[in-house]
């Protein structure tokens, strides 16, 4: 069990920060891939951003951009996610999700991540 649980959701108006958090329980060895997923209301749930663990190599979907800062602390074994400036459009539903066994780093495709946490709300008003 990878054990995923997220915290940090809120609500906030346009412009403003939040830090999402998630514990985990998997070993954080270098094949791992983590990464932060969303979606909004009558949306299809989206990648936006992953870090793999084998050198910190990041992604980030384009709408985030020089927005939001994917992080993984080694120590506390916590995925986090600071979301700067944000905007009406990035309301949703968060989720972190594990992709195992990631050799040659991350996949962007949904179904490559076999393990999801329960998600948390982040709701920003214009």
């Amino acid at each position: 069990q990878v054990g995923l649980v997220e915290s940090g959701g809120g609500s906030v108006q346009a412009g403003g920060s939040l830090r999402l958090s998630c514990a985990t329980r998997v070993y954080p060895s270098r094949y791992i891939c983590l990464g932060w997923f969303r979606q909004g209301p009558g949306k299809d749930r989206e990648g936006v951003a992953n870090i793999w663990l084998g050198d910190g190599r990041t992604f980030y979907v384009d709408s985030v951009k020089g927005r939001f800062t994917i992080s993984h602390d080694y120590v506390k074994n916590t995925l986090g996610l600071q979301m700067d400036t944000l905007k009406p459009e990035d309301t949703g539903m968060y989720y972190c999700a594990a992709m195992l066994n990631a050799w040659g780093g991350c996949e962007r495709r949904i179904d490559a991540y076999g393990d999801w946490g329960q998600g948390t709300q982040v709701t920003v008003s214009a």
